[in-house]
C-alpha cells in the first residue's frame, strides 16, 4: 500500500479478530512512530506495547472511551517528557502509527490520553516516570470490522488564498 492510499482508507476500528499481531510487526509500527517529525528533532516520545490481556483490561476499565481495548490485539501507549510541544510531536507520532498499522493490515483507534482524568493512572499502570503524559492510546489488531465513514468533501474545507 502507498502513502496516499494509506492517507485515503485507514479508518478507526474498534472491533477486531482474536488472534494475535505478530511482535515484528508491532515493533514495526513502533519503528515508524519514532520516526514521525518533531520539534527542532528532540524525539520527547516513550511507547510501551501491552499484549497482556489482563493489563489491556485494566487499561480499558480506566478509560471512558476505550472499552474495546480489551478485546484488541495490543495496545501501545504513547507517551511523552514534558517539553514545550510534546502533544504536537507524539501526536505526530500517533498518527504515523496509526498509518503503519493500516499499511500491515491491521485496524487501530486513537484513544484520548493527554487532559484525561485516567491519564496518570494508566501512565503509571505502565510504569511510566512521575512528569511523563500520556498523549494517546492506540488499540490495535486484526480488523473484525470495515467501517466506511463519512468525511467532508474537499470543497469544504479547501480555501485558496484567504478563508
Amino acid at each position: 500500500m502507498d502513502a496516499i492510499e494509506a492517507l485515503k482508507t485507514r479508518r478507526s476500528v474498534r472491533a477486531y479478530q482474536t488472534h494475535p499481531a505478530p511482535r515484528q510487526v508491532l515493533a514495526d509500527l513502533v519503528d515508524c512512530g519514532r520516526l514521525a517529525a518533531s520539534a527542532i528533532n528532540i524525539q520527547p516520545w516513550e511507547f510501551v506495547v501491552v499484549t497482556s490481556q489482563e493489563t489491556r483490561q485494566a487499561i480499558a476499565d480506566l478509560t471512558d472511551h476505550g472499552r474495546f481495548i480489551a478485546q484488541a490485539a495490543a495496545c501501545i501507549a504513547v507517551l511523552s517528557r514534558p517539553v514545550k510541544y510534546y502533544l504536537e510531536d507524539s501526536s505526530a507520532a500517533t498518527q504515523n502509527i496509526l498509518l503503519a498499522a493500516h499499511a500491515h493490515g491491521l485496524g487501530a483507534c486513537w484513544i484520548a490520553g493527554d487532559k484525561k482524568p485516567y491519564a496518570d493512572a494508566v501512565r503509571k499502570l505502565l510504569g511510566a516516570p512521575d512528569g511523563f503524559n500520556l498523549v494517546s492510546l492506540i488499540a490495535l489488531g486484526y480488523p473484525g470490522e470495515q467501517p466506511v465513514r463519512e468525511k467532508r468533501p474537499l470543497d469544504d474545507v479547501l480555501h485558496w488564498e484567504k478563508y
